[in-house]
């Protein structure tokens, strides 16, 4: 099976590509076999693919300007569709595989939450992720192609993006604090299950929430990264310190690092329920705190 996989530069993209090393073709704007901007230009396919991974996307922050915000549907929405239309010529084509992001849901709170659960986001980047998921079943529909959706909470891994690179930051120079005990629990999947998962899972389509299935709190995904370092487990911030911190942050504005909104983020459980994958596609992850390396 030859195989398609934009973003192969990113962080999940590498991963994925490591894993299915034969046939493989990349496509991102650094070295790869198609080099393209997907935000601005339609690929021009010179071969056929059976099975696309589209693992391109501008990932998970909170925009600070109108710009910004606007980017998540030049590069999640528009990316895509561009995507989409280069392979109108790709008529070998069998399974599509997106990789998108819980974060459709737009829900800050809540245990196992379930593929059927409303897609509620309002933010940009759920936003984006909700219309290109859209564009890429109607795509997939039209064409008669099998359609995977890949809704992935926390990704973790070696040199890991996002709130793990900031936690890992913090702990190595001593200024991460867990916020009462750190006992919120968030859902978490390796990138290299995800990876090993795609295969099988391109064969059956549908949609589904990929997770580890213990969903580690704070506390102890921040003692397993202070071991990986050889430091002492982080401290603790009493909520009522982080309260009043969050308080000043609502007067202050973006320059401060804590506000009510993301203290209450913090310090509660956000847990996907991934039994579909269980049921369907003998969906078998190892636990985060088992297999994740921070290098």
């Amino acid at each position: 099976m030859e195989v398609l996989l934009t973003g192969a530069s990113g962080f999940l993209g590498s991963i994925i590509r490591k894993s299915l090393c034969e046939n493989i073709f990349t496509l991102s704007r650094e070295l790869s076999d198609y080099r393209c901007n997907l935000q601005s230009e339609v690929p021009d396919f010179r071969r056929r693919f059976e099975l696309i991974i589209h693992a391109a996307g501008k990932a998970h922050s909170i925009p600070k300007t109108e710009v910004e915000a606007k980017s998540f549907f030049d590069v999640n929405v528009k990316g895509t569709k561009n995507l989409l239309d280069g392979l109108e010529k790709v008529n070998s084509l069998k399974s599509f595989v997106f990789i998108s992001s819980v974060a459709v849901y737009g829900i800050d709170k809540g245990e196992r939450i379930s593929e059927e659960a409303d897609l509620s986001a309002r933010d940009p980047y759920g936003l984006s992720k909700i219309e290109a998921e859209k564009l890429v079943q109607e795509w997939c529909y039209k064409n008669h192609i099998i359609c995977t959706i890949l809704r992935l909470p926390l990704i973790a891994g070696p040199n890991p993006p996002g709130n793990l690179r900031a936690m890992t930051r913090g702990i190595k120079r001593g200024y991460y604090f867990n916020i009462a005990g750190g006992r919120t629990r968030k859902s978490m999947v390796l990138a290299e299950d995800v990876a090993k998962v795609i295969p099988i899972v391109a064969e059956t389509g549908g949609i589904f929430n990929l997770t580890d299935g213990y969903h580690p709190s704070f506390a102890e995904i921040s003692r397993l990264i202070a071991r990986q370092l050889g430091k002492t487990g982080p401290g603790s911030m009493p909520y009522s310190l982080a309260k009043a911190m969050a308080l000043l942050g609502d007067i202050g504005g973006k320059r401060f690092p804590l506000n009510s909104i993301k203290l209450n983020k913090i310090v509660s459980d956000l847990t996907f329920d991934d039994s579909k994958a269980r049921r369907l596609i003998e969906w078998i992850p190892t636990p985060v705190l088992d297999g994740f390396k921070i290098a």
